[in-house]
């Protein structure tokens, strides 16, 4: 499913050494060197810059690395879940799952579902929450996965070429520290937010947040936009650490222990569904369906 060597060069790197890297693979320090070399020229990239105080990881490297573990971890669980298909017998849905795309909204809304359609079953695949799996994930709905659970908005189908099922509109909220001053009140005003650093995610991302940064901006200057790429733990983690104030949703409440999420007095909302393949199969369109006469029914 993958070149080998990718777990020989994981290794040099964690090790620092060939010889090191030899000694926990059990194989002699030139086999190491030769599969590293092997590497670099099917590449046509070098890797490592070699010295007499060691290795060093070139940009090109750094950036292979940085991947690595993705590739290997994504290929093992495709064979997984090849397997988990053969030994599967009949209509699953698979859900997707990560701490920022809960899938609690449909276990919560699945007796209902099942009463449209109960000959389907679910099953949920949990995956972890990177820029590389976002965009691998959801560009191929369908294939893997059949649905997520998130916020979304048309800028960000059309980025991530999926199609949505708007199941409502969740208020906009902040997350703080629990150690945060703010974290003492039940609801936030716009003036509470004053002096505070807001964490939102970069411009063109949402049109939703976008309309909240451009009110910010024109009418509350007290309070400082910090611009961020990617919600994923590592955004949960710099709000806790840097004291800071991060734009949410109250589905995300159980994403960080050390975070507590609070309603705010701004009217802003953000769509909130299932993300879906543009073109569904049949019996995830039934499912759709189903959904949304559940959702409806609720109402």
């Amino acid at each position: 499913m993958y070149n080998p060597q990718l777990e020989t060069f994981l290794c040099v790197v964690e090790s620092g050494s060939f010889n090191k890297a030899a000694e926990r693979l059990y194989i002699s320090p030139p086999a190491v060197i030769k599969q590293i070399n092997l590497l670099e020229e099917s590449l046509d990239l070098p890797l490592f810059v070699r010295t007499h105080r060691g290795l060093r990881l070139t940009k090109a490297g750094q950036s292979l690395y940085q991947d690595a573990k993705y590739i290997i971890q994504y290929c093992k669980d495709s064979v997984t879940r090849a397997k988990n298909a053969m030994a599967e017998s009949g209509n699953i849905i698979r859900i997707g799952t990560s701490p920022m795309t809960p899938a609690q909204v449909l276990v919560d809304l699945w007796p209902k579902v099942q009463g449209y359609c109960p000959d389907i079953k679910f099953q949920l695949i949990p995956f972890d929450n990177t820029p590389e799996n976002a965009r691998e994930i959801l560009a191929n709905l369908g294939q893997n996965i059949d649905v997520v659970a998130g916020i979304f908005d048309e800028t960000m189908l059309h980025l991530r070429k999926c199609a949505g099922l708007e199941l409502s509109r969740e208020p906009i909220c902040c997350a703080v520290s629990v150690h945060h001053r703010l974290a003492q009140k039940d609801r936030l005003t716009v003036q509470d937010l004053y002096g505070e650093k807001l964490m939102l995610m970069r411009r063109d991302w949402s049109h939703y947040v976008d309309l909240l940064r451009d009110d910010i901006w024109k009418n509350h200057p007290q309070i400082q936009i910090v611009d961020f790429d990617f919600y994923d733990v590592g955004a949960f983690n710099q709000c806790e650490n840097n004291n800071c104030v991060l734009m949410a949703v109250e589905n995300w409440r159980y994403v960080h222990p050390l975070l507590k999420i609070l309603p705010v007095d701004w009217g802003y909302t953000i769509p909130f569904g299932l993300l879906h393949s543009p073109e569904p199969s049949p019996m995830v369109a039934q499912f759709l369906k189903a959904v949304e006469k559940a959702t409806a029914k609720e109402e």
